[in-house]
């Protein structure tokens, strides 16, 4: 249990979620991607997760001694640069990659931003959809435009409509993670979509957006004439629905963690068992 709660808590979960969407990318689209890209993924990933958990410990935290603070979170310190040297070694593997990574990079720097010591910037905290769109947008972007760079300038449209389903779908996880932290975020003075919107409007939007992600996959899977991926679409798209069913009741830690994130993997799963028929 501690190894689960370990693989978890420090994004190593979350770093193989994204490795799975950007797999479904190449299955979806039909093209292929190197080794190099799913390890550059992967350890981009637990970098920015663990920058991101480190810097935001940090701000909350009451004892600013940095000293002190990294011998507290040791673990996370460790895996960051860890990762962060996966990750410079990873793209130097795929340079053509580099302008594109450096796109998503600002996202995620972005993203953070509110978390930096600076007037200017905190007061991005009181845009509550900024952190959830950005952070759905990054997610997309980077699963998707990542893996089909190389067919940008020859599949451009399918390409697009995958990158709106895929932010759907990422907007949908963020929404239910928003959801659950709504009095945390509220105590601290984060603002969020889920903080700003009342439930009414909230529930709408989602709605929304579900509609939205579940026709652009299927115009994806019609575009290509492929009706395994398509029947795995719609299985996958039901059981996003029936966790977020499941999501407006209180849940534990394994639930987020584990089963919502584990829906990119599911997601990715479903695709890949259809494109052995």
């Amino acid at each position: 249990m501690r190894f689960l709660q370990f693989i978890l808590s420090h994004s190593i979960f979350i770093a193989l979620c994204a490795m799975g969407l950007c797999y479904q990318t190449a299955l979806i689209l039909h093209t292929q991607n190197s080794l190099s890209l799913y390890g550059f993924i992967f350890f981009s990933t637990i970098c920015s997760y663990n920058f991101y958990w480190l810097l935001s410990k940090f701000y909350f935290k009451k004892n600013g001694i940095i000293r002190g603070f990294i011998k507290e979170q040791l673990s996370f310190v460790v895996l960051f640069f860890s990762a962060l040297i996966g990750t410079v070694y990873f793209i130097t593997e795929i340079p053509f990659l580099i302008p594109y990574v450096l796109l998503g990079a600002f996202f995620t720097l972005l993203y953070s931003l509110p978390l930096w010591p600076f007037n200017f910037f905190k007061k991005l905290q009181k845009i509550g959809f900024f952190k959830t769109v950005l952070l759905a947008f990054s997610w997309a972007y980077i699963t998707t435009v990542l893996p089909a760079v190389n067919l940008l300038t020859t599949d451009f449209i399918p390409v697009c409509v995958l990158l709106a389903a895929r932010f759907c779908f990422m907007l949908l996880l963020c929404i239910i993670f928003d959801k659950r932290d709504v009095t945390v975020d509220k105590s601290h003075g984060l603002h969020s979509l889920a903080t700003d919107t009342p439930p009414k409007t909230l529930n709408s939007i989602i709605n929304l957006v579900f509609i939205f992600y579940f026709i652009m996959g299927l115009l994806l899977r019609y575009h290509f004439n492929d009706k395994p991926q398509m029947f795995a679409f719609l299985i996958t798209g039901g059981f996003v629905w029936w966790v977020y069913t499941l999501s407006l009741k209180k849940q534990g830690y394994l639930f987020y963690y584990f089963l919502v994130d584990g829906l990119m993997l599911v997601s990715a799963s479903g695709s890949i068992i259809a494109g052995f028929f």
